[in-house]
């Protein structure tokens, strides 16, 4: 009877381990694949592109995005107020923004009056970067035009007064800031962006640039490990 009962111990024992193994193996291969969908290469460069955020933060946020996209100006709206108030003003993450072309001439009109608008006063970049994006029509028809040279001067002189408007003209008009959107067009093709906006955390690209959860937990993880 004794014996009995020690056999039955002895396999609920190793049943229990074997359960446990299998749960454990299981756990880690789904780790593995979330890690192996959403990480990418490596982190897009972020020097001399425009970053706010203290510069020694340990976690660096890149938004692809695109000047005539109605889901960047709702990611705009939405998420990045959030974002700056918890982790970009507190010191926990920097953020930094690359041009992407996806919708034509008038994404590369407005790519080359941001690029020129920053060289020229790197502070006034954010204000002049809002008001492009507050100026997108409301129920925006990608084929509508709205992003003229005229509309991008009148926007930098009203939200970055201190440039000269006569070099931001030049830079729209003759493309002379080109050679700095050719590079954000680089790094769009380099990273294999999918869509716009698209967000890239340390490393990590997210599936859904709107699930704020994800974001949170991807800083403070990149936080934890800075520490």
């Amino acid at each position: 009877m004794k014996n009995s009962k020690n056999i039955v111990i002895s396999t609920l024992v190793l049943f229990a381990a074997i359960v446990g193994l299998v749960l454990f193996l299981n756990r880690e291969e789904e780790e593995t694949v979330t890690e192996t969908e959403n990480s990418v290469k490596k982190h897009p460069p972020i020097e001399n592109q425009p970053t706010i955020g203290e510069g020694d933060a340990p976690v660096s946020i890149v938004e692809f995005g695109d000047y005539k996209c109605p889901s960047c100006k709702a990611w705009g709206e939405t998420v990045y107020p959030k974002l700056a108030e918890e982790y970009i003003n507190t010191g926990k993450a920097k953020f930094s923004y690359i041009n992407v072309l996806f919708h034509g001439k008038e994404s590369t009109l407005a790519a080359l009056a941001s690029e020129s608008v920053y060289k020229q006063d790197p502070k006034a970049f954010w204000s002049f970067h809002k008001a492009v994006f507050d100026a997108q029509p409301a129920n925006q028809n990608h084929d509508d035009q709205w992003v003229t040279p005229e509309k991008l001067v009148e926007l930098a002189k009203a939200h970055a007064p201190n440039i000269d408007m006569k070099q931001l003209e030049e830079d729209i008009n003759t493309q002379g800031t080109m050679e700095e959107v050719s590079k954000d067009d680089q790094l769009v093709k380099d990273f294999s962006v999918p869509f716009t906006p698209t967000i890239i955390i340390n490393g990590v690209m997210l599936e859904d640039p709107f699930d704020y959860e994800t974001i949170v937990s991807l800083i403070e993880k990149g936080s934890v490990k800075e520490k």
